[in-house]
C-alpha cells in the first residue's frame, strides 16, 4: 500500500531513510569508535524524529526550517551522548534532547527579554516543583515551592511568570463554526463612566487653549522637549515657558 506524500519544512518524509533500533545500536557503537560514515548515517536515518518534534512547535510563529535546523543539533547531541549499553531505545533518548534544544532556542529568541538571574531562579523553581510533586504526590502550591527554596513567594511568582511564552491578543481560543473568539475578547475594561467624562472634559479644555499654549504643551509633553529647548525654539525665556505651562495645567485641573 502506497502512503501519501507528507511534506514538512520542504522535506518529503517518504524520501527520508529510516534506521531500525537494531541497526541504530550497531551504528551507535561504530560512531563511538570514530566511524564518521556510521555517525552520518545514524543522523540521517533519524531526521523523521526531528520533523515529528518540529510539528509540535508549529503554532509558535517561528520559521519551521529554523526549528528543524535547531532540532538536528539536538539529534546530533543525542547521537554523541547516547550510551548503547543502556537498555533504552535511541528514539526514547533522542526526542527529549531534540525538544530541549528547540525550547532553548525559543527561550533565547523570545522577543520579551528576561534577565539571566530570573531565568535561573525560574528553572530552580521548576526543579523544586518536580521534587515536591514526587514527594507529595500532588501539585505543590507556590507557597510550598517558596518555602522549599527558602525565598519569598513573590520572587517565585515573578520568575515563573517571566518565562511563560507571550501570546498574541489575536490568538483564537474558541470557534463553534461561527464567529471566532480571540484572547482580546476576554479582556475586561476597567474604565468607568467617570473616566469617559474626565476625558471629554480634558479635550474640551484643551480646545479652549490659545495657539501658543497648545504649542508649548505639544512641544513639552508630545515631543518630550525641556523647557529650555521650548524657550529657545519659540523665542521666550525659560521662566515664561514654566509660568505658562503651570498656568495651563492648573486651569485644566481646576476644570
Amino acid at each position: 500500500m502506497q502512503t501519501g506524500k507528507v511534506v514538512i519544512c520542504g522535506i518529503n518524509t517518504n524520501e527520508l531513510p529510516c534506521v531500525k533500533d537494531d541497526e541504530a545500536r550497531k551504528l551507535l557503537s561504530e560512531a563511538r569508535a570514530g566511524n564518521v560514515k556510521s555517525r552520518e548515517k545514524l543522523i540521517g536515518g533519524n531526521l523523521r524524529l526531528v520533523l515529528s518534534v518540529v510539528k509540535r512547535f508549529q503554532n509558535r510563529g517561528e520559521n519551521p526550517d529554523d526549528l528543524f535546523q535547531v532540532g538536528v543539533i539536538g539529534l546530533i547531541k543525542a547521537v554523541d551522548n547516547f550510551n548503547p549499553q543502556f537498555d533504552v531505545r535511541f528514539s526514547t533518548y533522542a526526542v527529549p534532547m531534540i525538544i530541549g534544544e528547540i525550547r532553548r532556542y525559543l527561550r533565547d529568541n523570545n522577543p520579551v527579554r528576561v534577565s539571566r538571574g530570573i531565568k535561573d531562579l525560574a528553572y530552580s523553581a521548576m526543579q523544586a516543583r518536580e521534587t515536591l510533586l514526587n514527594k507529595l504526590s500532588r501539585e505543590p502550591s507556590v507557597t510550598e515551592i517558596a518555602e522549599y527554596m527558602d525565598i519569598p513567594v513573590p520572587d517565585v511568582v515573578l520568575a515563573l511568570e517571566a518565562i511563560v511564552d507571550p501570546i498574541s491578543l489575536y490568538e483564537p481560543i474558541f470557534n463553534d463554526g461561527g464567529d471566532t473568539i480571540y484572547v482580546m475578547d476576554q479582556l475586561g475594561d476597567s474604565s468607568s463612566d467617570a473616566d469617559w467624562i474626565d476625558e471629554i472634559s480634558i479635550k474640551d479644555e484643551l480646545s479652549k487653549l490659545s495657539e501658543r499654549e497648545k504649542d508649548i504643551l505639544t512641544r513639552r509633553f508630545m515631543q518630550g522637549k525641556t523647557q529650555m529647548e521650548v524657550a529657545e525654539e519659540i523665542g521666550i525665556s525659560q521662566a515664561q515657558v514654566s509660568r505658562l505651562e503651570k498656568a495651563v495645567i492648573k486651569r485644566i485641573k481646576n476644570k
